[in-house]
Order: C-alpha cells, then structure tokens, then sequence
C-alpha cells in the first residue's frame, strides 16, 4: 500500500507467502492469500477511497526527515 501511494504501478507479494508456508505449510499459504485482500479492502474504507488508484502520499504518516 505504500508503494502504491509513493507512485509505484504494481508490487509483488514477495516473502509473505513463504511466512504462511513456513507457518502452516499450503493451508498457511491459503491463508495468507485470503488475508492479503482483506487487509487491503479495510485500508480503503479506513482511508475513504474506492481504489488503490486513489492513494496518495498524502495518505501517508511519514517520520521527520524522511526523503522520498
């Protein structure tokens, strides 16, 4: 979500899924994939937008200092 508000097109899932495998081994992976939208559905409605096309950096709480 970050990466989406900060101008990126796309991200990758990246290690999450191997946590899940880890965890719980295919059910675990199953999991995380359900969790995964889930968590992005309840940022929209925490942040009012209808898509993840309307995320901002204004979206974010950034720490002093830090550069983009």
């Amino acid at each position: 979500m970050k990466a989406l508000a900060l101008g990126a097109r796309a991200t990758l899932v990246g290690r999450v899924w191997m946590y899940g495998l880890a965890a719980g081994g295919e059910a675990g992976v199953l999991q995380i994939l359900e969790i995964l939208p889930s968590g992005i559905d309840e940022t929209l409605i925490g942040l009012g937008h209808p898509s993840v096309k309307d995320f901002t950096r204004d979206d974010l709480v950034l720490p002093d200092g830090f550069a983009i």
